[in-house]
């Protein structure tokens, strides 16, 4: 056998057995990064689906509270007899039903099991009473069981049989005097809840909310939906254990799910793990929402969201450019195969531990130029997959951020936004000693507003502060909703006279803007002073405030050197 024959045997070898180890390595490479996408996008749309059901159920849980904590339907409660007690009582509940997201409502009271209920349509006007309950009917053992378990509130996903409706329930409890007297709340939509919630006919991506047993609330296919949940016997519910195909996935799930929930005091935090639904390999990321007691989970298909044959035309090229290979290897096994193919060896291995920057572009025209010219396009597409992806996690991020920061009310910041302004404020009072002023106003009266005129005025009058405050606080100063009616603001940098001369305005702004209802605020005001710690400002600050509404409201007043000073 001729030496040239040998060599191109040898070459031959050589270049197969490169071309197994570079697409092995390729694979594992295209595969750890897909796997790391999918990790991260998993854990962004988690964050993102969980933060849009509870911006949703929040409102309405918090809407139903203030209903039974209502002045008019807790005296209807003590007396639920009196005829005038009970006509005031529904036009409050009327009006409620205007604010619900669904623009329905109901009422049970435990006594008689009287059931009231109107929807969006007002159907029932006049006749709002539509049954009473019996603890020994199955479709009303869900009303007996909330109260028997003492449950503050409850979501459960249920038909009506009696008004022929199956909506996502809000179950509050009605309590009097500390003592459960009934279940009140409102329902939402199933079908356009889910479809705005879970059936976004995203390709590869499922979203479903399982309760604390693991049975299924909400889903895009509804004939998985575990309706009634509450009432069912362990063992007759539909639980996310029908959607997993193995034994350990199942097994996996349950024991993610006890330890999301044992783990939730110590703050957010998404699961993560692979399993097998139909047949297919998903990753599926879990948290646990202890606001509202369920899991949200998505199943990503990573196959069908980036498929490995989306690298298909690079590996094409590769191997024609391994084939072409076998004349240089003719001239020199090791000047022109060995040394290039180490090289890219290398290369390979730098993409694998995650370096994507450029190689130096190759000098040679050749074949292995050729080859190493097409790794360099695999790896540019590599490179532009992963910005890609790094930049649509990057922009889901922010919009948790921004949605996390802000309140949707007032456009202005929430607590936590102003939170961390404050930390950060203090942290630059230290190091450059640039003082900073607090002022923290508190509407007047506003409880009486939402009672009297209803809570869309109220929302109206928390609107109508904060366009006062950014009218009244310089470009660089921030106004935050600290919670309820109060408001908080950060001037930064500041003084006692700039202290003094922006909390007044605020007040005058405020007293003078307001029509009907007349609206006025009180306010407590503090500066920095070394040593100080940012507890210690907002108490003092709160101290004014205090001071403030307790001397007559619509007042300001200023803590300052341990005293309390009246400015108007």
């Amino acid at each position: 056998m001729k030496l040239k024959t040998r060599f191109l045997l040898l070459a031959s070898l050589l270049v197969v057995a490169s071309s197994l180890a570079s697409w092995v390595v390729f694979q594992r490479i295209a595969e750890g990064i897909i796997e790391r996408w999918g990790a991260n996008i998993a854990d962004i749309q988690v964050r993102y689906d969980s933060a849009r059901l509870l911006q949703n159920i929040e409102r309405e849980v918090g809407l139903a509270h203030q209903m039974t904590d209502s002045d008019i339907i807790q005296k209807w409660a003590r007396h639920p007899q009196d005829d005038g007690l009970k006509a005031a009582a529904i036009a409050e509940m009327e009006r409620f039903r205007h604010n619900f997201a669904g623009h329905n409502y109901f009422l049970a009271f435990k006594d008689d099991g009287a059931y009231y209920y109107n929807n969006a349509a007002n159907e029932f006007a006049g006749k709002q009473l539509r049954y009473h309950l019996d603890p020994n009917k199955p479709a009303d053992i869900w009303f007996y069981q909330l109260i028997e378990q003492r449950r503050d509130f409850h979501l459960n996903v249920n038909p009506d049989e009696a008004l022929g409706v199956t909506k996502l329930w809000i179950d509050v409890l009605l309590k009097v005097d500390g003592q459960i007297v009934g279940v009140a709340g409102t329902g939402m939509d199933l079908e356009p809840f889910l479809q705005q919630i879970v059936d976004l006919e995203q390709p590869g991506i499922n979203t479903l909310f399982v309760d604390a047993n693991g049975a299924i609330q909400l889903y895009r296919d509804r004939e998985y939906i575990d309706y009634a949940s509450f009432v069912k016997p362990e063992g007759q519910k539909k639980t996310v254990d029908l959607l997993l195909d193995r034994p350990v996935d199942r097994d996996w799930f349950h024991r993610t799910m006890t330890a999301l929930r044992e783990e939730s005091d110590q703050g957010y935090r998404v699961a993560t793990g692979f399993v097998n639904v139909d047949g297919k390999r998903h990753l599926a990321g879990i948290t646990y929402l202890p606001s509202i007691g369920w899991y949200e989970i998505t199943l990503l298909d990573l196959n069908l969201l980036l498929p490995l044959a989306t690298f298909a035309p690079l590996i094409g090229v590769f191997a024609v450019a391994l084939l072409l290979t076998l004349v240089a290897f003719n001239l020199a096994i090791r000047r022109q195969i060995i040394n290039p193919i180490i090289s890219l060896e290398a290369a390979m291995e730098r993409v694998r531990q995650g370096d994507l920057s450029p190689r130096k572009p190759s000098p040679r025209s050749d074949e292995m130029g050729r080859l190493e010219q097409h790794f360099d396009v695999m790896a540019s597409s590599i490179r532009e997959h992963t910005r890609q992806l790094e930049e649509t996690v990057r922009e889901r991020t922010d919009a948790l951020n921004r949605l996390a920061r802000k309140d949707h009310l007032t456009e202005l910041l929430n607590r936590r936004g102003m939170n961390e302004l404050l930390a950060e404020e203090f942290q630059r009072f230290r190091r450059e000693h640039r003082t900073f002023g607090i002022v923290w106003l508190d509407i007047d009266n506003f409880k009486d507003i939402n009672d009297t005129l209803g809570h869309a005025v109220g929302d109206g009058v928390l609107r109508q502060i904060a366009a006062s405050l950014r009218t009244c606080i310089r470009p660089y100063d921030h106004a935050a909703r600290w919670g309820g009616d109060e408001f908080l603001v950060l001037l930064a940098p500041c003084d006692g006279d700039h202290l003094q001369g922006i909390g007044e305005r605020i007040r005058r702004t405020v007293e003078s803007a307001a029509e009907t209802p007349a609206i006025t605020v009180s306010i407590g005001g503090a500066l920095a002073v070394p040593d100080d710690t940012i507890e210690n400002i907002l108490q003092r600050a709160d101290d004014a405030l205090y001071q403030a509404k307790d001397n007559g409201r619509n007042q300001f007043y200023i803590a300052e050197g341990g005293q309390l000073t009246r400015i108007s």
